[in-house]
């Protein structure tokens, strides 16, 4: 490939990051949650309770943002600190109810924006499109 083409790939590419990110922010702005938060609880929703070092380990994010982020979704009723019943030394951090309605109504929110947004594609389109960046993110 030339590198006039590898860089108008490059650019397509990142111009259609860039698309799916405000979509995104803009399906996340009624719960009022950042990006962030809705990964962290995305992931907790995933894993039940998790450390704060192992939450940040997921989201690949420093100890101290986590707990910002934690701190936040906690001060909405978002989630919870508890005891780890392995070790009393460590807390978890565990989706509250409040917290699991608001992953479910996100998750139906972005799915519906993903749907409209990738409506352009065919069927086989968006199946290889699929299959092009599972490919590039192993």
């Amino acid at each position: 490939m030339e590198e006039q083409d590898e860089a108008s790939l490059s650019e397509a590419f990142w111009g259609v990051a860039r698309q799916l990110r405000h979509l995104t922010k803009d399906a996340l702005a009624p719960w009022q949650v950042s990006p962030s938060q809705a990964r962290a609880l995305g992931v907790l929703g995933r894993e039940r309770a998790l450390r704060l070092n192992e939450l940040a380990e997921q989201l690949r994010i420093a100890p101290r943002s986590v707990t910002e982020v934690v701190d936040d979704l906690e001060a909405r009723g978002l989630v919870e600190r508890r005891a780890d019943p392995a070790d009393r030394r460590a807390t978890l951090v565990a989706l509250t109810e409040s917290g699991s309605e608001v992953v479910a109504a996100i998750g139906t929110a972005r799915r519906a924006e993903a749907d409209r947004f990738f409506s352009a594609l065919s069927p086989a389109d968006r199946a290889h499109l699929t299959r092009i960046l599972k490919q590039l993110s192993a």
